[in-house]
């Protein structure tokens, strides 16, 4: 066996080999950690039988790690500048394919039927680049593709509002997207020395199980999602105020949102932060004969 990629020594070695500086601008910050990769991919479950996709792998660290536990790693890399790095410190890996392509533009699903086709469990595995967290998750989610779960690394504000409840103040529309697609579990918090160069934040792992059907059905799953959003516009108001700002000539038909909300069974003087998922529902539901179509 290879030293691991993932000590400071080694981290150091290869990037002084290439002269490689970090990119604030991709949020890089690469792990140092062995035990800490080692964690990550057993939260994952894999086995021969899983194709494991990887996000921003930079230099390799989290890669190695997959391609050890799995059948086959696809990572997605912006930064050009790191394509002959990962050449280099994956060499010893056959089961690995490097995609130089920005994980927001790609066409996973095509890139999932070429690459991974033939395995009959498929995880994202990752140590997403905090800035673009929650687009690449809600891309991934609304996309409807055939993963079955995702173990990744964000910074530790956004897994508290992924599995956060209601009533509290990290609830929001994010934690009812992720509720609606996924089973969340925080698994892990993650100190800041464990990277290079060390983040301002503090970091966490987020396992979620993909459901095989949403807890809710709704007449239109993109609508349950703008009446969501729509009600935290602002926190401190209530949800006949917000939904007034956020629907389309919400103040001259308040009328109408006042008897959809009746209609949900939801007291117009309630904030958002405190309905549960099957309230947005019933909610969404209520108002898109009116608002939706």
């Amino acid at each position: 066996m290879h030293r691991d990629i993932a000590t400071p020594g080694r981290t150091k070695e290869i990037l002084d080999k290439y002269g490689f500086s970090f990119k604030k601008s991709l949020g890089q910050n690469f792990l140092i950690d062995p035990n800490i990769l080692h964690k990550i991919v057993s939260f994952a479950g894999l086995t021969e039988k899983s194709g494991a996709i990887e996000i921003g792998p930079g230099i390799g660290a989290l890669t190695e790690h997959l391609a050890r536990s799995s059948g086959k790693v696809v990572a997605f890399e912006i930064d050009q500048r790191l394509l002959p790095v990962l050449e280099d410190t994956l060499s010893p890996y056959d089961n690995v394919k490097v995609i130089h392509r920005d994980i927001l533009e790609a066409d996973v699903a095509a890139v999932i039927g070429e690459e991974l086709g033939g395995f009959s469990h498929i995880a994202v595995v990752a140590n997403l680049p905090y800035y673009v967290t929650t687009p690449i998750l809600m891309k991934l989610l609304e996309d409807r593709l055939p993963i079955d779960s995702f173990t990744v690394m964000m910074q530790k504000e956004v897994a508290d509002r992924i599995s956060a409840k209601p009533g509290t103040k990290e609830y929001g529309s994010l934690s009812i997207a992720i509720e609606y697609y996924t089973e969340a579990q925080t698994v892990m918090t993650v100190p800041k020395t464990v990277f290079m160069p060390q983040p301002n934040v503090a970091s966490a792992v987020v396992h979620l199980k993909r459901r095989s059907t949403p807890p809710v059905a709704v007449k239109d799953e993109g609508f349950l999602f703008r009446v969501t959003r729509g009600s935290f516009v602002q926190r401190r108001k209530t949800i006949l105020n917000n939904l007034q700002t956020s629907l389309p000539d919400g103040k001259a038909r308040k009328a109408e949102i006042v008897d959809a909300l009746g209609e949900a069974g939801i007291d117009p003087g309630r904030r958002g932060e405190t309905l549960t998922l099957g309230e947005f529902g019933r909610l969404a539901d209520a108002l898109y004969p009116k608002f939706g179509e």
